[in-house]
């Protein structure tokens, strides 16, 4: 049995859109010692295709970090198969908190030195022995102390759309290179309640027990992440207090949590918290885009990508030989877009 997809994405894409089945995206994680983490991929591999499971799954020696989907009528069945592993029997499941749009097309299972890049070169330290987890409730008071801190462990161009309550942001690209900074900034604040979140909860967690290894003596993570919050608030009808949309890594890039809207199109700087890659497959630059400027630039970056994605595919193809690569995720920092 073939082990990764051969497919072509737009077979892929057709055949997405072609299923009218309702499905259900989730995310879990879970860092725990995996000695043969290509073993284990390819059985699990093998298992999730049984249940039509599309989406990104991370595995390391270090763990497991898997947003998925699957048609919601293997749903219950998946669920048994997964939990019949030892290490994830009974681990928490985050469902989307929207289902307005299918969140991928296809399984790709990886290999990774590690389930969450982060930099740490330190044999010392131990990703397990993490801060203390936060319901909902408890986070909603404890936001209020004024001896707290509320640190957002997600990059920029996420807490730029939504980002709870008087959150501390820190301008950052990477989780590597927030890790740094959060521990740089907050030297002088080693006695203080530290609240630490991200979307699914597995940066926050290994945020926290950094900052433990590193002398930070009450440090708290919501658990689960926004998107437990979200649904632990709508379920126990308690206050939200994060605002905007909860940028997600998947083909959706967002999902809305409150009608709020705390960006501006990189382009005219027009309200505006909707993400979308420039059309130009060459480019594919993550930015922020108002609907106006997505009909003047036809979902482009810049007048130079639409007129580069109105030429024959065969020119195109020509063009994308050799040409250097776009950084993505530069929102409101990249030279080709106006509004900074």
């Amino acid at each position: 049995m073939l082990l990764q997809n051969v497919v072509n994405r737009e077979e892929l894409k057709r055949r997405m859109d072609a299923d009218t089945r309702p499905y259900t995206t989730i995310s879990f994680y879970r860092y725990h010692p995996i000695p043969n983490p290509q073993l284990s991929r390819d059985e699990w591999y093998v298992r999730w295709r049984s249940f039509e499971v599309v989406g990104r799954v991370y595995v390391a020696n270090e763990g497991i970090n898997a947003q998925i989907a699957l048609p919601s009528e293997h749903l219950e069945r998946f669920k048994e198969d997964l939990f019949t592993i030892d290490f994830l029997q009974g681990i928490r499941l985050n469902t989307a908190i929207e289902e307005n749009q299918k969140a991928f097309i296809k399984l790709d299972m990886k290999v990774r030195p590690k389930i969450v890049a982060d930099g740490i070169d330190d044999s010392d330290f131990n990703p397990s022995h993490t801060g203390t987890y936060m319901e909902a409730d408890d986070w909603n008071r404890s936001m209020e102390d004024s001896d707290t801190v509320v640190i957002d462990m997600r990059n920029h161009y996420e807490s730029e759309v939504g980002r709870f309550d008087n959150a501390e942001c820190p301008d950052a690209d990477t989780f590597r290179e927030e890790l740094q900074l959060v521990i740089d900034r907050y030297e002088g604040y080693r006695d203080k309640r530290i609240l630490m979140y991200c979307t699914g909860g597995i940066r926050c967690e290994k945020a926290s027990a950094w900052m433990r290894y590193k002398g930070f003596n009450e440090v708290y993570h919501l658990k689960g992440g926004i998107i437990n919050y979200v649904n632990q608030v709508k379920e126990q009808s308690l206050e939200n207090k994060f605002k905007g949309v909860n940028f997600v890594f998947d083909q959706r890039l967002h999902e809305r949590v409150s009608t709020d809207i705390l960006s501006v199109c990189h382009q005219c700087g027009d309200p505006a918290d909707v993400h979308i890659n420039c059309a130009n497959t060459a480019c594919h630059l993550l930015f922020i885009q108002c609907e106006r400027c997505a009909e003047r630039y036809d979902r482009c970056c810049c007048e130079g990508c639409s007129d580069t994605i109105k030429l024959p595919p065969e020119v195109q193809k020509e063009l994308r030989k050799g040409a250097k690569a776009v950084r993505m995720f530069k929102k409101g920092r990249f030279p080709k877009v106006p509004f900074q």
